[in-house]
């Protein structure tokens, strides 16, 4: 059984049974209506299994309430991202249908009771979750893990009989202009807290200059962090045209058969991307490319590590994943969640204190000499005028 703990947003003081009202924000991607969803709209989603970072980028938007025509824990696996939602108060109204995609972004929603309301009357119905209901479902979803993970066990075989020249002997990883051989890399993924692992990492980076590759939106996390990527690999599906063109070197992930849906996104910006089919997901291909090309130190960020991580993910590719982190090896540094693993413990008052104690430890130190003292006098002098000045401004 695989042992989950998250750490919920704090509860909003709304009932989330209590519905709310906005306009709509249609996208069947979550991550697409992410980038354009603001606080008090309606988020409608086509979602099913909601995973934790869509969750957490659903909240973070904070609309006032979020419409799944598909449903949120279908009972494949125990997801996160139902809890998350529930828990940040935000009313969930889960299954109402593949209708609700027909709906006019922009269009005036009103959500109450488990029915969707338009400007004319009613256009869906689903159920609303509270978090009872989550438990329960999160609690039969865990009971038939097992089925996936014997279908993750298959999906790993299929893998290895595909990709075997690829993992093995590295034939197919294409020819890059940047030089990774011998030097660190960064490998950037947009997933859970990654903002909050590379700001720990900043002295690192500093320090060791490492080679910077963003997979897919991760290149924008690296510039959001204020660092310039070296290379950005992906399907280009969720990275920003602006990283695009910061000038890192980009390796378009392709299929098998040679099919790349983001070669021609890239072109059109003037860019001439370096194309690498191979079966499995982006952060897989960053990492065999890291290898081969000589890097002595490869650092992960936002990576997927667990199981219930690969099947948030929700495809059956995840299981490459496995076999590239045991073809890499001891190369490889997970730095996922280490913003966890260490964080200050210093109190403000500590600080405070600290301050005051080293004031009093200048202020002897500059009294046991004769010019130390002449300027201290000065200094009271200075401070008893401008007390006197702000009394008789304010007296």
């Amino acid at each position: 059984m695989v042992q989950m703990s998250i750490r919920l947003p704090h509860r909003r003081d709304r009932d989330p049974s209590s519905g709310g009202h906005g306009p709509a924000r249609v996208d069947r991607r979550t991550k697409n209506l992410t980038k354009r969803l603001k606080a008090g709209d309606v988020a409608v989603i086509d979602h099913e299994d909601i995973d934790r970072v869509s969750a957490e980028a659903l909240v973070a938007c904070r609309p006032v309430a979020v419409v799944n025509a598909a449903s949120s824990i279908s009972g494949r696996y125990p997801n996160l991202g139902p809890e998350i939602i529930v828990a940040a108060g935000i009313p969930l109204l889960d299954a109402a249908g593949p209708e609700v995609m027909t709906l006019k972004d922009g269009a005036p929603l009103r959500l109450e009771a488990g029915a969707l309301h338009g400007e004319d009357g009613p256009v869906g119905h689903g159920h609303l979750l509270d978090a009872d209901a989550v438990q329960e479902a999160m609690t039969l979803a865990r009971a038939g893990l097992s089925t996936e993970i014997e279908a993750f066990a298959e999906n790993t075989m299929d893998y290895l009989r595909q990709e075997r020249e690829l993992l093995f002997d590295g034939v197919g990883v294409p020819d890059i202009r940047t030089d990774l051989d011998g030097r660190h890399v960064l490998i950037v993924v947009r997933g859970y807290h990654y903002k909050e692992d590379l700001e720990i990492l900043r002295p690192y980076i500093r320090e060791f200059k490492p080679i910077l590759i963003g997979v897919d939106g991760g290149a924008d996390a690296l510039i959001e962090a204020r660092h310039t990527p070296d290379l950005i690999v992906g399907d280009m599906d969720s990275v920003s045209d602006s990283a695009l063109r910061s000038g890192a070197e980009i390796v378009v992930h392709a299929y098998r058969d040679g099919r790349a849906p983001g070669l021609e996104r890239v072109r059109e910006l003037g860019v001439e991307p370096v194309v690498f089919p191979a079966t499995g997901t982006s952060e897989d291909v960053a990492m065999l490319l890291a290898d081969d090309k000589g890097a002595t130190l490869i650092v992960a960020v936002g990576t997927h590590v667990t199981l219930v991580e690969f099947l948030d993910k929700g495809r059956s590719g995840m299981a490459s994943t496995f076999l590239t982190r045991l073809r890499v090896g001891g190369k490889l540094v997970d730095a996922k969640g280490v913003s966890r693993l260490y964080r200050t413990r210093i109190s403000s008052f500590s600080i405070l204190l600290m301050l005051a104690v080293a004031v009093i430890a200048l202020g002897a130190a500059l009294w046991s000499t004769a010019g130390g003292r002449a300027l201290l006098q000065v200094l009271a002098a200075k401070a008893d005028d401008l007390w006197t000045l702000l009394g008789g401004v304010f007296g």
